[in-house]
């Protein structure tokens, strides 16, 4: 009953609010019953619709991940562009069943409030690697345009580690050195979560199986990371902005090591959580690590068309 529902929302919520999304398919025989009791979510939809003729969106594009790849600064800076709205927190509907089974009313209203020429966007980094998320996010759209933001795999490993490490070390919870996650028995530990999520070849593929390669950009997040505006430009002409951000929009923050934003001659830097300094690795260790990722590389730049300088 949940999936059939969630049809019926597929059905309706498109056309009412996007424009330039897919148009609804037609009711075939048998789906008027389901039509006729759908008039409650179109109820809460008219109801979403602010005075100044905004109203809540279902997202024309997704940045997808990865974790530690940058998504939060690929976000904030997509944000400068005025006709892109963005949602603040990770909404988790695809990959999350709690989340998911409250059907598309639920994931719109966790939409921000938008005008019919902005673009809103949503971020969630553990999609890419959710094996069920591709299929439900083409059931939604399969005409949407997705961010991938990928960094070094062996580099967003030790940013993986570093996350949780800060994590416990708030709560003043003991947690293993990252020596204790890479090996095991003295191999690698192929099992540790972190480096399944660097092997980004086998997460493409199941996303290639839903979209074509044109409606997924990558963004490399070791460039947006040295030099920002090239990487954010790539990003407007994919999604079809007019070019609105600027180089003046970025300055290197000497402190903090890293580029932070500048907009509408008020300054702001990402939290004081990114950028963090990763642990120190034995380079024996790192060399292992960098030659685990060395064949998985090769098969993602053959799956996608394009190198990145990677170890």
């Amino acid at each position: 009953m949940a999936a059939l529902l969630l049809g019926v929302e597929l059905l309706l919520a498109q056309p009412q609010l996007v424009p330039s999304r897919p148009a609804a398919f037609g009711a075939e025989p048998g789906q008027q019953e389901l039509l006729r009791k759908a008039g409650t979510f179109l109820d809460d939809v008219r109801e979403g619709t602010a005075p100044n003729g905004s109203a809540q969106q279902l997202p024309q594009t997704i940045i997808i991940g990865v974790r530690k790849g940058g998504t939060r600064a690929l976000l904030e800076m997509l944000s400068l562009h005025p006709d892109v709205a963005a949602a603040e927190n990770e909404v988790h509907f695809f990959d999350w069943e709690e989340h998911y089974s409250h059907g598309l009313s639920w994931y719109l209203s966790q939409m921000p409030f938008s005008f019919p020429h902005q673009l809103t966007v949503e971020k969630t980094p553990a999609y890419f690697t959710s094996p069920k998320v591709p299929e439900r996010v083409h059931s939604m759209n399969p005409s949407i345009r997705l961010l991938l933001i990928l960094r070094d795999p062996s580099e967003r490993v030790l940013s993986d580690y570093t996350q949780v490490f800060y994590n416990h070390m708030q709560k003043r919870k003991p947690y293993p050195s990252i020596e204790e996650f890479l090996v095991r028995d003295g191999r690698l530990n192929v099992g540790y979560k972190a480096l399944n999520r660097s092997l980004y070849h086998v997460h493409m593929q199941n996303w290639l199986r839903f979209f074509p390669l044109r409606h997924i950009h990558i963004v490399d997040g070791d460039r947006l990371i040295r030099d920002p505006f090239p990487e954010i430009q790539k990003v407007e002409r994919f999604l079809k902005l007019s070019p609105q951000i600027n180089a003046s929009n970025f300055y290197f923050n000497k402190t903090k090591g890293f580029y932070c934003l500048r907009d509408s001659g008020r300054d702001r830097c990402l939290h004081e959580s990114k950028g963090r300094a990763h642990p120190q690795v034995d380079p024996k260790l790192l060399h292992k690590l960098h030659e685990y990722f060395h064949e998985p590389n090769k098969k993602f730049f053959e799956l996608v068309g394009r190198t990145f300088d990677w170890h």
